[in-house]
């Protein structure tokens, strides 16, 4: 048995271990922060600005969430960190009791503002908002996330595109190593867990060295970045074996960083990542389009208009258990706001109950045996895309 891995600010250990007949490199465990537990695998929606968009904390925590991550960048600059701690810390600030991951801006930094000047002590960026100059450091950054008081800040590092050139690659990663070097040396809060990244795009020797290079150091836990951008499933997979295989013997969470569809996050479950963030749920949600067993809807469609079965006859969220498709797809032609919280609902309630039931699968032992079946209910994906149902 994996003994647990405890420090000051976490505590996780496994349920269910990994089988030992390769069949799986899935695994449950329970990871202990400040504001509660967090079982995994698990899925962490995003509240980019202190709210998931369109919905209030019940909803969250009706939908089955845990643990939500908001952005460091974006309450950098509205409405401030240091706003954020005068008033209590940002669990208090957007009414939230449960456990909060910050990530370190670092993705924001680097993909959103119009000026990025990346250098060895940091990056200037301008502010997406209003164009304002800002600075953006390993301290800095780790100072933003301590004001807020997240149970887990991330160390800031410099993530490229999967498919970048491999100088390119090589630049970042090393450079993400020695930004996290300083982002421990500036964590002071004893009550927050700090994760580090391991970066190194798709090149096999270089993912291989920084995975070894950041689990070498005294962490919480550990994310895998510089995916989910432009690279195929297939080199994604692999890209997990090879980080997974090196990280086999050491006992702390593993999160991807901004992975959201179903099917994604079974594969990755199946390759033993215990943790997941992204903004996709809520924002096809807000598109019209409900995650269903096997598919997708398109509410838009015009043969939702007079349909009056729910979008899931089995699903817990509000929408499915008062509300018709029919009158849904009427909100969304009528642009309102209701249309957008209904939705946003649904597809969070639909990812995090099937993560519910990757757990129990793993739990009961039937893992590998459950997979054509837990596939089928992910949905197709066809082109990066995941398949329309017809009704």
């Amino acid at each position: 048995m994996t003994a647990p891995f405890i420090s000051a600010a976490a505590r996780f250990e496994l349920d269910v271990p990994s089988p030992t007949d390769g069949s799986t490199r899935a695994r449950t465990g329970r990871l202990t922060l400040a504001h509660g537990v967090v079982e995994t695998p698990q899925f962490m929606p995003v509240g980019t600005n202190a709210t998931v968009k369109a919905l209030a904390p019940q909803d969250l925590r009706d939908a089955g969430a845990s643990i939500i991550l908001s952005n460091t960048y974006h309450l950098y600059l509205r409405p401030g960190h240091e706003r954020v701690a005068r008033l209590g810390g940002l669990h208090r600030f957007m009414d939230w009791d449960r456990p909060i991951l910050t990530d370190s801006g670092g993705f924001q930094v680097v993909s959103l503002g119009d000026l990025r000047v990346v250098d060895e002590d940091g990056v200037t960026f301008r502010s997406h908002l209003d164009g304002s100059v800002h600075r953006f450091t390993p301290q800095h950054a780790t100072a933003v996330q301590e004001a807020l008081g997240s149970d887990v800040a991330v160390a800031f590092d410099q993530p490229v595109f999967p498919t970048s050139e491999l100088a390119v690659v090589t630049d970042a990663t090393e450079r993400t190593h020695r930004w996290a070097e300083r982002s421990l040396d500036a964590h002071t809060r004893s009550d927050q867990a700090m994760f580090g990244i391991i970066q190194g795009g798709l090149d096999p020797d270089l993912r291989d060295r920084s995975a070894r290079f950041i689990s070498g150091m005294p962490f919480d836990g550990l994310c895998i970045g510089g995916l989910a951008g432009d690279e195929t499933p297939e080199q994604r997979d692999a890209t997990l074996d090879l980080v997974i295989a090196a990280l086999a013997d050491d006992a702390r969470p593993r999160y991807l960083m901004g992975l959201g569809s179903p099917a994604d996050l079974l594969e990755a479950v199946h390759r033993g990542v215990d943790l997941f963030d992204s903004v996709l749920p809520a924002r096809v949600a807000r598109n019209g389009q409900l995650w269903v067993p096997g598919g997708r809807l398109n509410i838009r469609n015009q043969r939702f208009l007079d349909d009056p079965e729910p979008v899931q006859r089995d699903c817990p969220c509000l929408l499915c258990q008062r509300f018709s498709r029919a009158y849904l797809a009427h909100l969304f032609r009528a642009r309102e706001l209701l249309a957008y919280r209904l939705a946003t609902c649904h597809n969070l309630t639909f990812t995090l109950d099937f993560m519910a039931r990757i757990r129990a699968s793993i739990g009961a032992g039937t893992f590998p045996a459950d997979m054509s079946a837990l596939r089928s209910r992910a949905g197709r994906v066809i082109g990066g895309k995941v398949a329309e149902k017809s009704a």
